[in-house]
């Protein structure tokens, strides 16, 4: 089974072989466009120039002629109306449309995307694009409350019309729910790693897979464990707090971390590192 990437930035990071994007909304902004000409050249074995609209043509022609064969549209999910059953999620390049139509749709979002009602559920995301996108409002906001289903011949219902005959909605634990409630809080727009020094000057090896920045690194002692968090960061954060300035939310990043590494040194955990820096002191009398 092959997995195609949809959204030009994560099928950029797919062809060059990268997990970690660099921006919730914008993946491979660490990429110039020269760098993302010569991966598409490389891995797709085409001629582009460095244009961005040269770039673009060629990735979509090549995803479209994929999908043609494709049963089966894998998404996640921006925010989920618990008590309606819906399913609310945002995009601007259409790939969303095109992957739910498909005879089964997938989505795949974590407990933390769960909010009450529709109504919240719509609050949240356009949220969320004000602080990712400075737009009030994204190119479509797809709503999804099950398969695609008609009555027009003697009220009977069918399902599978023009969209999916299944829909299938996972929500994923996975350690969220022994998390601090406030961890959980974050709504996806990026806006706090934008305002960090920390991630300014190293990028996405500070936080854990797609959980950028100090939340990522907090978040990893409960979706992996405490030395995971470290590796991932936990004593990069200055505890400056610019991060909860900027935030949406107000996510108490900063007292999170100091929790977390509070934890750690009692477990006697540090980073690889180090560890190794004190034996060669330890046995040298040098960190070198």
């Amino acid at each position: 089974m092959e997995v195609v990437e949809t959204d030009l930035g994560d099928r950029i990071l797919q062809l060059a072989g990268e997990s970690r994007p660099a921006h919730p909304v914008g993946p491979a902004l660490h990429l110039s466009t020269g760098e993302i000409a010569g991966i598409v050249r490389e891995k797709m074995g085409v001629h582009v120039a460095d244009d961005p609209l040269e770039i673009m043509a060629a990735v979509k022609s090549d995803v479209l002629r994929r999908l043609e064969s494709c049963s089966t549209g894998i998404t996640g999910a921006n925010s989920v109306a618990a008590y309606d059953g819906s399913a609310v999620i945002v995009h601007n390049e259409g790939n969303i449309g095109r992957l739910s139509l498909m005879d089964t749709h997938i989505m795949v979002f974590g407990i933390d995307r769960l909010v009450p009602t529709l109504e919240d559920a719509v609050s949240v995301v356009k949220l969320e694009t004000v602080y990712a996108t400075g737009t009030r409002v994204p190119s479509y906001i797809n709503v999804i409350s099950g398969p695609s289903k008609t009555a027009d011949i003697e009220k009977m219902l069918i399902r599978g019309m023009y969209g999916p005959d299944r829909v299938v909605a996972i929500a994923l634990d996975n350690g969220r729910s022994s998390a601090p409630a406030e961890s959980l809080l974050c709504i996806g727009c990026g806006s706090c790693i934008v305002s960090c020094p920390v991630y300014g000057s190293v990028g996405n090896r500070f936080g854990y897979r797609g959980y950028l920045g100090g939340r990522g690194a907090v978040l990893r002692r409960y979706l992996d464990d405490g030395e995971g968090a470290v590796e991932s960061g936990l004593y990069m954060c200055t505890l400056c707090r610019l991060c909860s300035e900027k935030c949406p939310v107000s996510l108490p990043t900063a007292d999170l971390v100091e929790m977390v590494r509070a934890e750690c040194q009692r477990k006697g955990l540090s980073r690889r590192a180090h560890r190794e820096i004190a034996e060669r002191i330890r046995k040298r009398g040098s960190p070198l």
